[in-house]
């Protein structure tokens, strides 16, 4: 397939857009994507479609509360941010924590951020990751025993924790 911008170059990027049951595709070669980058972000941008999913056909009522709100920093405003899908600073995101709660479990599932782990086990990083997971685990039975008096117990896992934590400082 020919490129629709230049006509000469094979095309490599496919877009497709449908917009009130309207399909419209365009199809371009590398070098013009690379040209109309900018315009094509706009277009087709990640802003449109957060911008889309925070205003998803009403599902939420709004509250004169979520119509008010605006980031301290930046000034920028909850429905500015629903109107461009882009956040102005870091402490927009807790400004409109209560209103990106529902979004987030929407784009990602949940609302808390997990992240990737090391999938080898014989690399140094999925071996300290799992010394980080072993600690972690450890120091919250700790405060259990610790709550339920089971001072024993808790003996037993502060030395254990301290002899992970000289492994991992070597």
């Amino acid at each position: 397939m020919v490129c629709d911008i230049c006509g000469k170059s094979q095309a490599t990027v496919h877009l497709t857009e449908i917009i009130d049951d309207k399909m419209t595709e365009l199809h371009i070669c590398e070098g013009c994507a690379q040209k109309k980058g900018a315009q094509m972000e706009s277009h087709f941008g990640l802003a449109d479609l957060l911008a889309g999913l925070a205003d998803m056909g009403g599902q939420f009522t709004k509250t004169k509360k979520e119509t008010n709100i605006k980031c301290l920093r930046c000034g920028l405003t909850y429905e500015d941010f629903k109107r461009i899908g882009r956040l102005g600073c870091g402490e927009c995101y807790s400004a409109f924590k209560e209103a990106l709660l529902p979004l987030l479990k929407r784009i990602h599932g949940s609302t808390q951020h997990y992240g990737k782990s090391p999938t080898k086990k014989t690399t140094k990083a999925a071996k300290a990751v799992k010394t980080m997971d072993e600690l972690q685990e450890l120091k919250e039975k700790l405060q259990k025993a610790i709550q339920l008096e089971q001072f024993e117990e808790a003996v037993k896992l502060r030395d254990r924790i301290r002899e992970l934590e000289k492994k991992k400082t070597r």
